[in-house]
């Protein structure tokens, strides 16, 4: 008998067979020995199957993993462990946090919870992944256990404050180095919100990755350093302070939270007059970028390393009186999202596990298990074999959900980043001409027809040539220009034909924001942004 089936009947139904699981787990602990001794009394006690944390923990993923129990029905399984011995068998944070959704588990009439996705972004070493690290650790995501560990590692390398990153900064690479290059992802639950942590890498040659991180938050947390120097270097002009508030702004996240991190550092000392210094100097830009001041913007002091502002207020900080930031977090309004649109869900990223899995946030739309759905642009019929929605299984999904969908119908080798999941009755547009008005943010020497740059749009990433100026744009009155322009140069707006190397899925920015916004790159800088006006048919 396939001990996938055995496994997950005894934890569903707890009730019935309790003396079965006490039987099993007794045993697996005689012969598995693994710190057993404090949890031993606790094993019998039924209100404590449910809530089980580090060691039992651990010892039920010993247990998973000598009896997989990957595809059963249990709620409380996750595929998480399974995942790991594949990737990488030292990537125990995510085994320590997958014990949080079985809370909302255990009650399947429960409202869903609103899922947001909130993107870290600012320059290298502003504290981005110590303070997702810390989130983890005051939302119970990360135990004391773990950070412990991680912290005498850290110790052991002569890099003691980073031990906190190390949460989301998971490959050995990211540590050695302490910088962020993938987008590390991590979830929290707040009474009312379940948020999902994309930490997005602060250095500039990894800005690609940073824009695909951006294009699937619903907010996004701006962290500067407070430290004499630190601030001023990630603001000018090479700096990434600029740059990802600039990208966060074209990737559609409407609403940001300036975190001013590390005021706690000897050369700030809380000081409100550092405070407000940053504060002046950055209002003005992220105005200029298109965000407003007033609703759009919010600012707050905090120390990443010691925790201070940022779930609880701190006594430090007397002059700020405005909630910590897991707190106002909770108070955000709710957002607007379309559940009856047509589906649309950007593919992050794909991989083989027991089949075709891809990653993406659904844009709009509703999915559901089994459902036939359509691989644009190569028009692949695919169907939905299981649906993970931050590492829990689900059977359907709303928009703003970042989601694992296992595929049928189709390799892994015919997927690219980029692609989009839509429902047979309403595809998305799909093409290589388009028409766009673009706003030229920074480049020395003038822009003229034959102009190549990189195109990133969504989770898209395309080469691209201006092939036709069209107009000028006046940013003030809007109006256009009655001849074409032979140039364009920075700080205008223009309207340009563009044309592509391959064919992308995209959208007018009028009709599906999310998919018609766009930014231009080249030589490692972002050199404009922009939006899609009007799709061009090919001619044949």
């Amino acid at each position: 008998m396939d001990p996938r089936d055995t496994a997950p009947d005894s934890w569903e139904q707890e009730d019935d067979v309790e003396a079965t699981i006490d039987g099993q787990l007794d045993s697996a602990l005689l012969s598995l020995n693994v710190n057993a001794k404090p949890f031993v009394p606790n094993v019998n006690a039924a209100e404590f199957v449910p809530t089980f944390t580090g060691n039992a923990w651990l010892m039920w993923t010993v247990c998973g993993r000598a009896a997989p129990v990957e595809n059963g029905d249990s709620e409380l399984t996750t595929e998480e462990p399974w995942d790991q011995i594949e990737t990488a068998p030292e990537m125990m944070e995510e085994e320590e946090e997958t014990p949080a959704p079985k809370v909302p588990a255990t009650q399947p009439d429960a409202p869903k919870k609103e899922h947001i996705n909130v993107v870290f972004i600012g320059h290298v070493d502003a504290g981005k992944s110590t303070i997702g690290g810390q989130i983890m650790y005051l939302t119970g995501m990360v135990d004391k256990r773990t950070l412990e560990k991680y912290e005498r590692e850290a110790k052991e390398k002569n890099r003691e404050t980073w031990y906190l990153s190390w949460a989301l900064d998971t490959n050995q690479e990211e540590r050695d180095k302490g910088k962020t290059v993938e987008v590390g992802r991590a979830y929290f639950e707040t009474d009312k919100k379940h948020f999902t942590i994309l930490d997005a890498p602060g250095h500039k040659s990894f800005v690609p990755n940073m824009i695909g991180g951006a294009s699937q938050a619903d907010l996004a947390v701006l962290v500067i350093s407070a430290r004499k120097g630190e601030f001023e270097t990630g603001f000018e002009k090479g700096g990434q302070t600029r740059e990802h508030a600039m990208l966060a702004k074209t990737a559609g996240v409407k609403h940001l939270i300036v975190l001013v991190n590390k005021m706690d550092d000897p050369t700030v000392n809380w000081s409100l007059e550092r405070y407000e210094e940053c504060k002046e100097k950055l209002v003005p830009f992220l105005k200029k970028v298109g965000f407003n001041p007033k609703k759009d913007i919010y600012f707050m002091p905090c120390s990443g390393l010691t925790g201070a502002n940022l779930k609880e207020p701190t006594d430090m900080c007397s002059w700020y009186s405005g909630l910590p930031f897991i707190s106002h977090l909770d108070s955000l309004p709710n957002f607007k999202r379309s559940s009856d649109g047509p589906v649309r869900l950007p593919i992050v990223d794909k991989y083989k596990d027991m089949g075709t899995v891809i990653l993406g946030k659904l844009e709009s739309g509703c999915i559901f298990k089994a459902q036939q759905l359509v691989m644009m642009p190569n028009r692949h019929v695919v169907e939905l074999l299981s649906l993970l929605s931050d590492d829990v299984e689900t059977d359907d999904a709303q928009p703003g959900e970042n989601l694992k969908l296992r595929l049928k119908g189709i390799e892994e080798e015919e997927i690219l980043p980029g692609f989009i999941l839509c429902n047979a009755e309403n595809l998305c547009h799909s093409g290589r001409t388009f028409d766009a008005q673009i706003v030229i943010i920074e480049h020395k020497s003038i822009i003229c027809p034959g102009y190549n740059a990189v195109l990133h749009i969504h989770t898209c990433i395309e080469e691209v040539q201006i092939t036709a100026l069209i107009c000028l744009v006046d940013k003030k009155t809007g109006d256009k220009s009655k001849t074409r322009p032979r140039f364009v140069k920075q700080d205008q707006v223009c309207i340009a034909r563009l044309r592509t190397a391959g064919t992308i899925c995209l959208e007018t920015f009028k009709d599906f924001p999310q998919m018609g916004r766009f930014t231009l790159r080249d030589e490692g800088k972002t050199i404009a942004i922009g939006k899609v006006l009007k799709l061009v048919a090919e001619r044949d």
